[in-house]
């Protein structure tokens, strides 16, 4: 076909002229050696050419005998002149540039197009006789394409072949060649009305010919070409133009089922046939669609089976005509209700009845069917009409006391979902989800935020988790777009914001982000922040939380998303989105109300002082608001249904219908807790004076006196006598300290009271929070604060005697005070506790929350005892290994190399390092004393044994040493994560407790910036080097162990300020340096390396700022003397450039190590440490200062011994034996120097000398004899 096609083209080439057979062949020749054609394509050109000259010949020769009277006298065989001389004519590059990919060019070939036919056109109806016609005006030879029958008698040649040019172009696969070739029909059928609608109608069958025999790219070429065929028609509005000229004329029912007929040939071709009945229908008349399109049988038998087989594009055209017209007949079939509307359409009946309709609209995918235009459309205006979609997120948003009335209206689109979405689509295929989810984000941008929330319906909430928590679902990448959309639909418009997020929590329980994979949620949150937008989702969060009838109106099953195509599906392991699991979106409310602050920034940089007290109050009023509600659901529970009003307050109080468990309350509990932290760090900022501060804990305290005195609420649970004692006690001390805090005005007193009224605010949370566990350590604190603000203990006095007789009747009634009183007094007389001690057990009680700012206010008045609490914290393991130290130091608290060895000793992992063995060598006397002493004890019994070790000093305070009893007395919290470690789910308790450790951490961080030069910042150092090196065990964490490494490098080693003077123990710093320096030469680790070198320094620094004696220092220099007399062996790892630091930092123990290196030199055998050594003695060298000739004088002999050493011994290698030969240099420089010149030339011996001179060169001409 592709062939003949071509050889009718280049035939026509010959339409002006009458071209000889030699020059068709020419033409002929030269087309396809443009075109690059294969040989046999050419050879079928040529044949389908030959017979169509054959053709034309018979032709002519059949018509010469009954020629016109007028043309007889014309000669036959006479060549007509040229077109462009003669007359107008046909020029072939129009063809060629219809198909140009240029819009531009395609449009002026048809203009040139039409305007060449139209003056070929005029000259054929001027000519009288039909030779004329064809001779007499250069219009070309009559043989031209034109067929007897084809139905176009009235039109000239030229335009008969461009006719069936045009319709065989239509049909053209090539790019562009459609558009163009039927953009030129339809010009041509509008400018030339000669042109027989009819017959165009029945000749573009006649010659794109279909069967069901044709090959498949041909067949769709030629269907297509049809399609276009009867588009150009439309569009050159020749059809209604005939209609409106003769109103009985059957042209439009004939041209309608024309196209319906072929829009049932193939699926594709429907939606198209549809477009051209539209196109058509907008140029006729009302009263033409009804008589004639809707009357056509084609249409009408179209409509009625197109409900049953699902066919969209059937209504799609039938919600048009509808549009259209407005007829209400029955007349569509079940496509659409009579009398028809929206609310009729969208009743569940009906969507039921074309669901199929609706389903088989996926086949075009990834193109939506223009039917959900229509649809969407509808939809639409609905939501327009309830004048809900302008809510601006600027306006405040108050609560609506009357039912909105646009909840009738939407009852069409809540149909729509839960039909088509919900019930047909997501429950069937692949490509139907797919098209779901399209369908939504085509209504998504144009919906209310109520509206959005009927369309994220549990079902496409859990349809859209089921796809993203699956990456190798076939759906994946259309999940991931429809929530990147979904998200760019909604970031700029804080009600549709909030609006998605409350759905997606709900529907999945709060775990949307996580089960998804994504961010989403937290993304969204983020974009919050301005105070009333924050506020605006907090309350919709709160109605989430409270109101439980929406959740519990959703299915639950998650089947009901997921069909048998489906690549994933609920599973044992994973748990139902459903209604089994409220607690878990009630918890994930409680966390995003709480994160919401975060967004809430109090950054004053850039900001004046009325936008500062604007930004600090706008998030004082959210906090206030989270505040009330947590504490509403996690204090308190109402008696007499789930509504209070408080008139005090003027506000209603709402709990859950549902009693909320126990661990939720906790939760809340919690978050109360940290929401009072930050308020207190929010109050530590640098913000101008004239901003004044909010007090958020005393908002909370009065609001709790207020809630407690509503007769129908109470606490959630029952205090017992000893907590309900705590309760009372925490109240009035708060009440008093806020008073006195009021009357201090601005200064330290006021700063102490006001950070003590928050750390009782969250003793009273603890006591609330852990029944029976704190109502001790809240006695003992406001025992403290009477102790430490003499005005709250007479308040306290005078109010107890006001209040004498109803306080005597209540202590009588549970006995609680006394038995408080008597507890107390008998735990003091037990173990009389300083002020600050009492406080660090609380801080440590209540380490979680607020223990910073209270210990950052009074940290300068801890004890030793407090302090040390908190550093065997640091130690604490949850293996609870019983072990012993074997140091006989007080409190075994500077132990570091036996805690490297105790760790060290699992062999199997290594991950510690081998310090032990030079230990156990060293210390091999006093081990075997031990053992001694060990199995004396043994042999007294265990209470003796431990009786006399206690009294030996031999018991350790180490926390790995306590027993479990013991570490209940230290810390309650701690004491919690040792009792349930052997539960079920422990592995949870080592991250508890290094969380808690980090706090710790925290608070030794103030302890040290406040005190830097304090003597217990050794204390300090000891434990945290212990802990550091224990911490690269297998079970550390490595943010444990940065932090530490963090906290000595810059706190302790690098700080401004460190202990100095007489008062320190020169014993305690010698045993701190040896072990230093055992971890810098010994450890695996090069962190441990690291710290323990900058120890090193920082010991060394402490020993300078003491008076010590000779024995002293000489004590320090015989400890490296030691780790050097380890170099060669195979278990050291020290770096000589350390000791290369420690000598230009104290040149006095390079001074005493040089005799030392320099006979450590001459016994070194292996090559690279002899020539280190050889350094580290040039850096002693260099070091010396002030009588640095006489030090040299005195060592000049093994100098010379040295020289003459390592060069009888040169090294092969040639950078060492350079190093060498540099040291050589280097000492007879110095030699010269210091004017030793005489004494060096005396001490070298024959062969030292005859080395040098044969070694050194020129180095050594200054000393030739």
């Amino acid at each position: 076909m592709a062939g003949k096609k071509r050889a009718q083209a280049d035939l026509a080439v010959a339409e002006a002229v009458v071209a000889s057979d030699a020059s068709q062949d020419e033409v002929v020749a030269e087309a396809p050696a443009k075109k690059k054609k294969l040989a046999m394509e050419r050879k079928k050109q040529r044949k389908e050419l030959d017979k169509e000259r054959h053709r034309q010949s018979a032709e002519s020769a059949a018509a010469k005998p009954q020629p016109p009277a007028e043309e007889a006298a014309a000669p036959v065989n006479s060549p007509p002149a040229p077109a462009a001389a003669a007359g107008p004519g046909l020029h072939m590059n129009v063809f060629r540039d219809l198909a140009s990919p240029e819009t531009s060019a395609r449009e002026a070939a048809a203009e040139a197009l039409v305007a060449e036919l139209r003056e070929v056109q005029k000259a054929y109806e001027k000519g009288a006789r039909k030779g004329e016609r064809e001779a007499g005006h250069g219009d070309g030879p009559s043989q031209m394409e034109a067929e007897k029958d084809d139905g176009l008698e009235n039109c000239a040649p030229s335009v008969r072949y461009a006719i069936r040019r045009l319709i065989r172009g239509i049909s053209s696969s090539r790019e562009y060649a459609r558009q163009g070739f039927a953009l030129g029909l339809s010009v041509v059928l509008e400018s030339i009305r000669a042109i027989r609608i009819e017959a165009l109608m029945k000749l573009i069958p006649n010659l794109l010919e279909y069967s069901s025999s044709m090959r498949g790219p041909e067949a769709k070429d030629n269907l297509l070409g049809r399609l276009f065929g009867f588009g150009a028609i439309v569009r050159s509005g020749r059809v209604s133009r005939q209609w409106t000229r003769d109103k009985s004329s059957s042209i439009v029912k004939d041209f309608v089922n024309e196209v319906v007929e072929l829009g049932m040939k193939k699926r594709y071709l429907t939606e198209p046939a549809v477009a051209v009945i539209l196109d058509l229908t907008r140029k006729l008349p009302d009263e033409a669609i009804l008589s004639e399109v809707l009357e056509a049988p084609g249409v009408q038998d179209w409509f009625n089976r197109a409900a049953d087989v699902g066919d969209p594009d059937a209504l799609f055209l039938a919600l048009k005509l509808q549009e259209r017209t407005s007829v209400q007949k029955e007349i569509f079939g079940k496509l659409l209700p009579y009398p028809f509307n929206s609310d009729n359409f969208f009743t569940e009946h009906h969507l039921k009845s074309i669901a199929a309709c609706f389903k088989e609209s996926a086949f075009c995918l990834p193109r939506m069917h223009s039917l959900w235009l229509v649809i969407t459309e509808m939809l639409i205006r609905e939501v327009v009409s309830q004048n809900d979609i302008h809510t601006s997120s600027g306006k405040k948003h108050k609560k609506n006391k009357k039912a909105s009335p646009s909840e009738d209206n939407k009852k069409n689109l809540r149909n729509f979902c839960e039909v088509v979405i919900e019930g047909s689509l997501l429950l069937s295929s692949h490509d139907r989800k797919h098209l779901a989810f399209n369908v939504l984000l085509t209504l998504l941008p144009k919906l209310s935020p109520s509206a959005i929330q009927v369309v994220l319906s549990s079902k496409v909430v859990h349809g859209l988790m089921d796809i993203l928590s699956n990456e190798s679902s076939w759906l994946y990448n259309a999940g991931k777009h429809f929530l990147k959309e979904l998200v760019s639909v909604v970031s700029h418009d804080n009600d549709r914001r909030a609006a998605v997020i409350i759905n997606f929590q709900k529907y999945s329980d709060g775990r949307f982000d996580s089960l998804t994979k994504t961010k989403t949620v937290k993304e969204l949150i983020g974009k919050f922040q301005n105070g009333e937008d924050c506020l605006y989702l907090v309350q919709n969060l709160m109605t989430l939380f409270v109101d439980e009838e929406s959740v519990a109106d959703e299915p639950s099953d998650q089947s009901q998303t997921t069909d048998e195509n489906s690549e994933i599906g609920p599973t044992e392991e994973q748990d139902p989105f459903g209604q089994g699991n409220v607690d878990l979106l009630k918890s994930s409310v409680v966390n995003t109300i709480s994160c919401v602050l975060k967004n809430l920034k109090l950054t004053p940089s850039g900001k004046s002082d009325s936008e500062m007290a604007r930004l600090v109050e706008e998030k004082f009023h959210v906090q206030t608001e989270i505040l009330k509600f947590l504490a509403v659901q996690g204090l308190f529970s109402a008696s007499l249904g789930t509504e209070v009003t408080s008139f005090e307050l003027q506000e209603k109080f709402k709990w859950p219908k549902n009693p909320i468990s126990t661990s939720l309350r906790n939760e809340c509990i919690e978050q109360l807790q940290f929401l009072l932290e930050d308020a207190q760090k929010d109050e530590a900022l640098d913000v101008p004076s004239e901003v004044m501060p909010n007090d958020l804990g005393y908002y909370f305290m009065r609001f709790i006196n207020t809630v407690c005195n509503i007769p129908s609420v109470s606490l959630f649970r029952i205090l017992s006598g000893n907590d309900d004692n705590a309760f009372k006690k925490l109240l009035s001390i708060e009440s008093m300290l806020f008073h006195e805090e009021r009357k201090a005005g601005p200064g330290l007193d006021s700063t102490k009271m006001h950070v003590m009224r928050y750390l009782l605010i969250q003793l009273l949370l603890q006591v609330l929070l852990h029944p029976d566990e704190y109502w001790e350590a809240a006695v003992d604190v406001t025992i403290c604060c009477k102790k430490s603000f003499p005005a709250i203990a007479q308040g306290d006095n005078s109010s107890g005697q006001e209040s004498g007789g109803h306080g005597s009747e209540e202590s009588n009634g549970d006995g609680s005070d006394d038995s408080d009183e008597d507890a107390s007094k008998d735990s003091h007389e037990e173990m009389p506790l300083e002020f600050m001690d009492v406080l660090v057990q609380t801080f440590l009680s209540i380490l979680p929350h607020a223990s910073g700012p209270v210990f950052s206010v009074f940290c300068n008045d801890i004890t030793e005892t407090g302090l040390l609490d908190m550093l065997r914290v640091v130690k604490i393991d949850l293996k609870g290994r019983r072990q012993t130290d074997s140091d006989d130091e007080d409190d075994g608290r500077v132990g570091i190399e036996d805690d490297d060895e105790t760790v060290m000793e699992d062999a199997e992992t290594g991950e510690i390092d081998d310090v032990a063995n030079d230990l156990d060598e060293n210390t091999e006397d006093s081990t075997d004393e031990g053992d001694e002493d060990e199995d004396d004890l043994k042999a007294a019994g265990p209470n003796e044994a431990k009786a006399e070790a206690t009294k030996d000093g031999n018991d350790s305070d180490d926390s790995d040493g306590m027993d479990d009893d013991a570490m209940f007395r230290i810390d309650p919290y701690i004491a919690r994560i040792f009792k349930e470690r052997n539960l079920p789910g422990s592995e949870t308790k080592q991250s508890q407790l290094m969380r808690f450790k980090l706090r710790v951490l925290t608070l030794l961080d103030i302890y040290l910036q406040k005190n830097p030069g304090k003597i217990m910042v050794l204390e300090v150092y000891s434990f945290l080097m212990q802990a550091f090196v224990k911490s690269h065990g297998a079970a550390a964490s490595e943010q444990f162990r940065q932090r530490i490494a963090g906290i000595l490098q810059r706190k302790i080693f690098k700080g401004k300020e460190h202990p100095e003077g007489n008062d320190i123990e020169f014993s305690k710093l010698e045993s701190l340096l040896e072990k230093a320096l055992r971890l810098a030469s010994r450890s695996r680790y090069s962190t441990i390396a690291s710290v323990a070198q900058n120890a090193t320094f920082w010991i060394l620094k402490i020993i300078n700022s003491k008076d010590c004696s000779e024995q002293e220092l000489a004590s320090v220099v015989d400890k490296f003397r030691s780790i050097l007399d380890d170099y060669n062996k195979k278990k050291s790892r020290l770096k000589l450039g350390f000791v290369k630091e420690v000598v230009r930092r104290n040149p006095w123990i390079g001074q005493e190590l040089f005799s030392f290196v320099l006979q450590k030199t001459k016994s070194t055998k292996a090559e690279y440490r002899r020539n280190q050594i050889l350094e580290l003695v040039d850096c002693i060298l260099k070091s010396w200062v002030g009588n640095a000739s006489e030090v040299l004088m005195n060592h000049l002999a093994q100098l010379c011994e040295l020289i003459q050493e390592i060069l009888s011994k040169v090294p092969e290698n040639k950078s060492r034996r350079k190093e060498v030969r540099n040291f050589c240099t280097q000492i007879l420089q110095t030699v010269m120097k210091l004017n030793l010149k005489q004494q060096f030339q005396n001490a070298l011996s024959t062969e030292a000398y005859s080395l040098c001179q044969a070694q050194l060169g020129a180095a050594f001409i200054p000393f030739k004899k």
